[in-house]
């Protein structure tokens, strides 16, 4: 077996025990594994025993694994060694179960409860964590809400002024939201700066210069025009401001709130074109004074922000003191009152320092890339030589005492208080103190492809300063033959309304091209991976996929749900991990829905919605019907004994409802939801949906919910009726996915919630999503016990004072996620990618380890285990735009790295896939072995030939093609004749309205008219495509140049002269041809064909010429004289 790269320092870690180490570990290089190595070291040498080694890790998950693997490695050691050691081990092993193997948060919580009185908490409380957290703050915060309402105060009466626009939250929920974020911060009770700000002379500054942008809207000699129009409007807000201003008061927080809403309008970016706005007046001068109004109204507006956060934190303080009073009350502390507690304990009582320094002799720590302030204090005090020293940041561990491994690259929690500038703060005290830093770089995770991709792609963008520095990945593994490593899926369809690509597209186009990408790879690739627990690979299958999110939401509603159901409708299983989505599905809905219906019947449109949903589904007529006969729909009325058939069924529903109402407290709230399934059969009816077995998945998840809420303590079913609704308002139950846990399927998860994981396909997803957020997310001061973040989107004023070294530190921490989500890959990692450019998202850092140069983007080469590709990535390309440096599919080789990438043709996908009912219907039927197969059989019989005959009618019988479409493919035969007119403009407007007002001219225009008449023509036809005065100039010196050419003169001359001329022409295999020349004329007994071009070079592209063939073809045909070509640029 060879050597690894970092065997050295594999080597020490596991025998130099009496060092302090910290050890920076990149991705996948074993460092839990090394850090039981240590442990079990420490224990065969007869240092010390296993009681005695104090090991943290991050989650109670990672914990339990290390626990495995210590008594794996223990049991391994322990046959080899010698009786000494042999026992040693065997002591161990009897005491791992007891060892303090955990989390942070479980140490301080056993800390605390050995010495209560001395922490000044109650000797038996209880973690407040998840639900129960959940429940007693929105508990205060109800509480808290009412009051403010009743009474409200500066800050909150301004934020209850802001509109909403659709998607965004509600005040109430801003302010919950904010007041919960205060609250896992209280320990910096640093005081924020509200600086003095006279708001209401802001507000008359601001509305004056908007008045002055305004009054240039009667100057406007075009009022179409898009500057126009932008300064218009804004005339037309100031000119509503002073009608309501004329008869009442001026509202200030309503103004505020205008002007907020006026900031964000589109016709801030409306420009138009042309050179003048108005006699003497330039266009650009107005668009200038204009985007300087509009900086001068964001600057006063983040000063309005920043006075509003500083308000809101002093008012929400209260709120926060209404929380801690309910867990005083309960007897419960959360997880910051648990280090908070611990570490006051450690730090103030030298006793307490004193008997831990002695009960530990060595203390463990990995992933300490996320250790926050408040566990790093508590950490290096545990590890000091001196337990009298009480200062963190005078402490030095004792010698040997403390091992730490992290991987700074993967340092992306600072929502969660772990900061990288901690990290290394912490590294610069250790090495002060004798420690010393090595490195793991032989990653075990990754094929070498990905590692030399990740290597090419971060290693110029983690230089050290405020960033990690970057440590080159070694491989170990092998690459999987006759199958790529990475891959490239571009966005199928990228360009909007306006030729340029577009955001929107390619996040409503990328999710089918995932799930289509994962269907083909799961049922035809053949392609293989590698799992932990098998020597050799097996074949790829939908529980080794992983599709990745840097954010689960975006300001349109949640992300994942595009993507859910594209796997749907390839019926590919999926669990859905921490998305908001799962309240938004019209199962849950539903279930929602029919709870409201049985705590409440008076509540007579959720008994309606109920009935007509799908657990009932009684239909309009049914329900109008008995509306008519009998009155309100309400479940506790009386069944007359004359009811007819017709209203029967409602009956029943109704009777059904009225009875869970009656009980609804006397049993298991789990008990009602499922005795409403039973009776209405609904388990059979949402597993023969589409996508059935997710959707009965989330059903029975919420029987799951309402089983934890009473476990919680709760019994009340009108309580968790409520608690549904405020989750669902929330996008809240991040816990629940779409199917069970057990369920194998693609997983869909964000970065954040994967950290730690790896998966042998990985599939990154969110192309469009932004590297980091518009302002600064946080600013961290732990000397000043500061830490300032937005409040209700108000940021404060320390976060706008150093905003541009705030945003580089969120950009910094961009990069990082970038990494952990490539490194959690082992065979396949598959990146979003647009062919036509390279995007500025937050996956921007692969770029150069994706994209090839601009200038080798020739001919890719065959790509190993992939279908036959074409020649575009692009869909939706506009027609005549011809896309010369974007990216074919194939192999290639990128910018950066050893490595080469498949670019994937979404051609040879299956995209646009509808959900068919029916197959699941047919399944399950089919599985039945009674009398119901030959009618399930006769069933199948009947949709093959409907699908046979479906197919034959979709055959169309006469197949029609444009000329330019089909030349774009092909290539041309004979040359055609190249000319051009004697003076072209190069610096002239360019796009397909100029080209077409160009050839409009060409065609309208007589063949011997002056400049003066073409100019006639040119501002005519300018009105009917929209030019601007420039085009018009453009096109008519380009027609007129045009016509001056020795072609058109000899056209003029011809006796047969035609432009603008349509043919048809049937080609070889029957397709119908169509086109129209632009100009023909018939010279010495032949037809010559001409093509204007307004290319900047129109010989670099021969589809041009093939387009010409087939001209002359056509032509040729129907007046059985020979053509030929010329190409005319213009």
């Amino acid at each position: 077996m060879r050597a690894l790269a970092d065997q050295a320092t594999r080597d020490r870690i596991r025998g130099d025990l009496d060092a302090s180490l910290i050890v920076e570990a990149a991705a996948g290089t074993g460092k839990t594994t090394e850090l039981v190595a240590r442990i079990v070291a420490l224990v065969r040498s007869g240092r010390t025993t296993l009681d005695r080694i104090l090991s943290l890790t991050f989650t109670d998950l990672a914990a339990g694994e290390m626990k495995l693997r210590l008594r794996s490695e223990l049991e391994t050691a322990r046959s080899g060694a010698g009786s000494e050691e042999r026992d040693r081990l065997t002591g161990a092993l009897e005491r791992l179960e007891a060892a303090p193997i955990g989390t942070i948060h479980s140490f301080c919580a056993d800390l605390l409860r050995e010495r209560p009185v001395e922490a000044r908490v109650d000797p038996v409380f209880e973690v407040a964590a998840g639900e129960e957290q959940d429940r007693l703050f929105d508990q205060a915060f109800d509480a808290w809400f009412q009051r403010a309402i009743a009474d409200p105060p500066e800050g909150v009466r301004r934020l209850l002024r802001r509109k909403l626009r659709p998607g965004e939250p509600a005040p109430r929920e801003l302010l919950r939201q904010a007041g919960r974020d205060l609250s896992e911060h209280r320990d910096f009770s640093g005081a924020w700066r509200r600086d003095a700000f006279d708001r209401e002379a802001g507000l008359q500054q601001i509305v004056a210069r908007l008045s002055e942008i305004g009054e240039l809207a009667a100057r406007a000699q075009r009022p179409d025009d898009w500057a126009a129009q932008s300064v218009m409007g804004i005339g037309r807000w100031v000119a509503e401001l002073r009608r309501r201003e004329s008869m009442r008061v001026r509202d200030l927080d309503g103004l505020e709130a205008e002007l907020h809403e006026l900031c964000r309008r589109r016709l801030w970016h409306w420009r138009g074109g042309g050179k003048w706005f108005a006699k003497d007046l330039e266009k650009a001068a107005v668009l200038a004074r204009r985007d300087a109004v509009k900086a001068e109204l964001e600057a006063f507006l983040d000063r309005c922000d920043a006075d509003l956060a500083a308000c809101l934190r002093e008012e929400l303080r209260t709120l926060c003191d209404a929380y801690e009073d309910l867990k005083r009350g309960a007897g419960c502390l959360d997880f910051l009152d648990l280090l908070v507690r611990a570490r006051d304990l450690v730090r103030d009582d030298a006793s307490v320092r004193t008997e831990l320094s002695r009960r530990f002799t060595h203390v463990l720590v990995d992933e300490f890339q996320d250790t926050d302030p408040l566990q790093a204090e508590i950490l290096l005090l545990i590890a000091s030589a001196d337990p009298a020293e009480s200062a963190w940041r005078n402490s030095r561990p004792a010698p040997g005492k403390l091992f730490v491994v992290g991987d700074p690259k993967q340092s992306i929690y600072r929502f969660r208080r772990a900061d990288i500038a901690l990290y290394e703060d912490v590294k610069q005290l250790m090495l002060a103190g004798g420690a010393e830093l090595l490195h793991l770089t032989t990653s075990f995770r990754s094929v070498p492809a990905i590692q030399q991709a990740v290597n090419a792609g971060f290693s110029g963008r983690m230089q050290g300063g405020t960033q990690a520095s970057y440590v080159p990945l070694d491989p170990f593994r092998g690459n999987l033959e006759g199958q790529p490593a990475v891959v490239a899926l571009p966005a199928p369809k990228i360009y909007g309304e306006r030729e340029k690509v577009a955001n929107f597209r390619i996040e409503q186009s990328y999710p089918d091209a995932v799930a289509a990408f994962v269907d083909w790879l799961v049922t035809k690739s053949g392609w293989r991976v590698s799992e932990r627990d098998r020597a050799e690979p097996v074949p790829v299958e939908a529980r080794h996929v992983c599709l990745l999110f840097k954010r689960m939401r975006n300001y349109e509603g949640d992300l994942t749900r595009a993507y859910v159901r594209a796997l749907e409708a390839r019926r590919i299983p999926h669990v859905l991990v921490g998305g908001r989505s799962y309240h938004a599905r019209e199962e849950v809905l539903a279930m929602r829905v029919a709870a409201t219906a049985i705590e409440s019947p008076d509540d007579e449109l959720a008994v309606f919605a109920a009935l007509k949903g799908p657990l009932f589904a009684l239909g309009d007529d049914a329900l109008v019907l008995f509306r008519e006969r009998h009155g309100r729909l309400h479940p506790l009325r009386k069944r007359p004994e004359a009811a007819g058939a017709a209203e029967a069924e409602v009956f029943d529903a109704l009777a059904l409802l009225g009875e869970l109402h009656l009980r609804r407290n006397r049993r298991p709230i789990a008990g009602t939801l499922s005795r409403l399934l039973d009776a209405t059969r609904a388990h059979a009816g949402i597993a023969m949906r589409p996508a059935g077995e997710q959707s009965l998945g989330n059903v029975l998840r919420v029987l799951d919910l309402a089983r934890r809420f009473e476990a919680a303590g709760a019994s009340s079913f009108r309580a968790f009726v409520d608690r549904l609704a405020s989750d669902a308002e929330r996008g809240e139950s991040a816990e629940a996915p779409v199917v069970e846990e057990g369920t194998e399927g693609v997983r869909i998860m964000s970065v954040h919630r994967a950290k730690g994981l790896e998966f042998p396909v990985v599939v990154l997803c969110d192309p469009c999503a932004p590297p980091a957020p518009r302002k600064p997310s946080r600013l961290v001061d732990p000397e000043r016990r500061v830490w300032a973040m937005s409040l209700a989107n108000c940021a404060p004023a320390e976060l706008l004072d150093d905003a541009p070294a705030l945003l580089q530190r969120d950009r910094e921490e961009g990069v990082r996620v970038a990494y952990v989500a490539a490194t959690r890959a082992r065979d396949l990692l598959v990146v979003p990618a647009i062919a036509d450019e390279e995007p500025d998202a937050w996956l921007e850092p692969l770029n150069a380890a994706i994209y090839p140069a601009p200038l080798t983007r020739g001919p890719p080469g065959a790509a190993p285990g992939c279908p036959p590709f074409g020649k575009e990535a692009v869909l939706d390309r506009p027609e005549g735009m011809f896309g010369a440096l974007a990216v074919p599919p194939g192999l290639h080789r990128p910018q950066a790295g050893a490595h080469q990438v498949v670019w994937w043709d979404p051609r040879v996908l299956e995209l646009e896939r509808e959900v068919e009912n029916w197959l699941r219907e047919r399944d399950l039927l089919l599985v039945d072995e009674g009398a119901a197969r030959p009618t399930a059989q006769a069933h199948q019989r009947w949709q093959q030939r409907r699908s046979a005959a479906i197919e034959e009618g979709a055959r169309p019988s006469l197949l029609v093609d444009t000329a330019t479409a089909r030349s774009l493919p092909a290539i041309a035969g004979e040359r055609v004749e190249l000319a051009a007119v004697e003076i072209r403009d190069f610096s002239r407007p360019r796009g397909r309205r100029f080209g077409s007002l160009v050839h409009a001219v060409l065609a309208e225009t007589d063949l011997r008219a002056g400049p003066e008449a073409v100019g006639g023509v040119a501002r005519a036809q300018a009105r009917l495509v929209g030019a601007t005065p420039e085009e018009v100039d453009a096109a008519a010196r380009a027609a007129s140049a045009a016509l001056a050419h020795p072609l058109l003169r000899r056209a003029a001359a011809a006796v047969d002269c035609r432009r603008e001329e349509p043919v048809v022409h049937r080609l070889e295999d029957g397709t119908l041809l169509e086109g129209v020349v632009d100009l023909a004329f018939r010279e010495g007994g032949e037809w010559v064909i001409v093509d204007f071009k307004t290319d900047a070079r129109p010989d670099s592209h021969p589809q041009y010429a093939a387009q010409l063939q087939l001209y002359c073809r056509a032509i040729t045909a129907a007046t059985g004289l020979p053509a030929r070509a010329a190409l005319l640029a213009v």
